[in-house]
């Protein structure tokens, strides 16, 4: 019995593509963050929305608050939680340089 399914490439199947999706995004987020902060500058409470721009915005925020969002046992308040998240999305994007991930 054969399948009617087609094969498809790799790199076009839903899970490869939402990665690189996911990864252009991140790299989008990381870009719009070193256009508008400085990091020398960064002094208690950031206003992330007031620094990046209105229409790189929605994808920043995105990425961030998605890396940022807390489990239950969660405390830290959500300014901290950015800050690693931020951290964590640098990273995320050297990592896939470093791979050579073709987003």
């Amino acid at each position: 019995m054969s399948s009617t399914r087609s094969a498809r490439p790799l790199e076009r199947e839903p899970a490869a593509l939402a990665m690189r999706i996911g990864l252009v995004a991140a790299e989008a987020a990381l870009a719009s963050f070193a256009r508008h902060l400085d990091l020398d500058d960064l002094d208690g409470e950031v206003d992330f929305r007031g620094a990046i721009g209105p229409a790189e915005w929605p994808v920043f925020s995105l990425v961030v608050d998605t890396i940022a969002t807390a489990d239950p046992t969660d405390d830290r308040p959500l300014d901290e939680r950015r800050v690693d998240a931020l951290n964590d999305l640098a990273r995320i994007c050297l990592a896939a340089k470093r791979a050579g991930s073709p987003a």
